[in-house]
């Protein structure tokens, strides 16, 4: 069978191919980060089967199964960090989803469904074509909030966003800032910030992006420059050019 990946962590798509090279009827024909690369890939690749991220920037999991197109369709299966977002929904129409972090035994049971569909296309299509009619009213107004990818050693911890105090850049690495953990990220400031849009978070600094739930005091350095206090009490300086808009955000 020919997989493709498709989700915008670099460690969820490393740990996923790592226990698909184990399966030796399994070929990763390529790895998507966002939906448009995603149905590039599936119109190019051809593959058999795509494990299919649902959140992802711009357009995620839900837009591609709409997306999808008449010609040899993959068997989808849903990847998803929610147990409570939006299996119910796709239970009657996905052929199986996998749970953040995936489980070998998990894995391995939706790839033993994946075979029964395997070189029947007319049950391949019927089977996208519900999870597209299910996909139309499925996405929920407000979507929960993302999760973040954390490294502690050789563990990698699922974090929500409201846990989350600040990141730190500090050189080449990125820190994620708990109330009480300090953990490293897998992703640059940059991209944390663009996945992070539209929640709670603003770029205080070059090396901050800070979530203003978790802000609990501001403090003026000087008539441009400013200090926020976190709720663990860790400092982090406000640039000038940010200066106006954090406190036009926080109304200070």
């Amino acid at each position: 069978m020919r997989a493709l990946i498709v989700d915008d962590e670099p460690v969820a798509r490393k740990v996923l191919r790592e226990e698909l090279e184990l399966v030796p009827d399994v070929e990763i024909v390529g790895e998507a980060d966002d939906g448009d690369k995603a149905l590039h890939q599936i119109h190019t690749c051809h593959p058999d089967l795509v494990f299919l991220d649902l959140q992802m920037p711009a357009k995620g999991g839900f837009e591609v199964i709409q997306e999808l197109r008449a010609g040899p369709l993959p068997i989808i299966v849903i990847v998803t960090a929610f147990d409570e977002y939006a299996i119910r929904a796709f239970e009657l129409g996905a052929l199986d989803y996998l749970l953040k972090p995936i489980s070998h035994e998990r894995l391995q049971s939706t790839l033993q469904r994946v075979r029964q569909f395997s070189g029947k296309p007319k049950e391949v299509a019927e089977h996208v074509a519900q999870l597209q009619e299910i996909a139309d009213g499925a996405r929920p107004s407000t979507p929960p909030p993302r999760r973040i990818v954390g490294r502690s050693g050789d563990e990698y911890i699922l974090l929500n966003t409201n846990e989350v105090l600040a990141f730190q850049a500090d050189g080449d690495l990125v820190w994620i800032i708990t109330l009480k953990h300090k953990l490293l990220a897998t992703q640059t400031l940059r991209e944390l910030q663009i996945r992070l849009e539209g929640l709670n978070f603003q770029r205080v600094h070059r090396n901050s992006l800070v979530n203003v739930n978790h802000v609990r005091k501001m403090s003026p350095l000087s008539s441009q420059r400013w200090l926020l206090t976190l709720n663990n009490n860790q400092e982090i300086i406000v640039s000038k050019r940010q200066a106006g808009t954090v406190r036009d955000l926080l109304s200070w």
